[in-house]
């Protein structure tokens, strides 16, 4: 097997970072909540698809080092004083996964692979927040973080090929990063990661 790339088809705006910069800590509690989430998705697939036993470790590995991610934020929450809180539905998750198919296998395939594009999507944005941002302690955690999402974006595609052959997952990668960016301009611009 070869690594293919998984590339955005758009960029995030460039005025996405000073929106997030304007307002960092309603950024940051919606980053905890990303993380939290990411955590929960990955081992509700562990839950959901106990027979697939070639995903469940790799899906074990992600949930913890999601869990890891949400501990450092929810910190970086408790140092600026602030408290989690109840967040909205991310309208660009929602759009994401109502275009997953239905039927055991694809659904599988689709939320794993939403799942590559969101990774995708965060790691893009953790990357202009490593080059943009003053503050070196943040600098250097959302560099971090950029690798870590980039890393998790390959591995969600990729552990798919345990199960399903490769014309089975990437061209349904292909379609879609192609909705992706069918979504991304049409959102509002907010202090969050999407």
């Amino acid at each position: 097997m070869t690594r293919k790339s998984i590339d955005l088809q758009i960029d995030t705006s460039p005025e996405w970072a000073p929106t997030v910069l304007a307002d960092f800590d309603t950024f940051l509690l919606d980053h905890a909540n990303c993380e939290r989430k990411a955590f929960a998705f990955a081992m509700s697939l562990v839950a959901k698809y106990p027979d697939r036993t070639k995903l469940i470790g790799t899906l074990i590995d992600l949930a913890q080092e999601e869990l890891e991610h949400f501990r450092e934020v929810y910190t970086l929450i408790e140092q600026r004083g602030l408290a989690l809180r109840r967040d909205d539905p991310d309208p660009y998750i929602q759009q994401l996964i109502a275009v997953a198919r239905h039927g055991r296998d694809e659904r599988l395939i689709d939320r794993m692979l939403i799942s590559s594009v969101i990774e995708t999507r965060g790691a893009e944005r953790f990357q202009i927040l490593a080059e943009t941002i003053d503050d070196e302690q943040m600098r250097d955690f959302y560099e971090r973080l950029w690798k870590a999402e980039k890393k998790h974006a390959h591995q969600f595609a990729h552990i798919l090929l345990e199960e399903f052959d490769e014309d089975r997952v990437y061209p349904r990668l292909r379609e879609l990063m192609t909705i992706e960016a069918e979504i991304v301009p049409t959102l509002e611009l907010r202090p969050a990661l999407h």
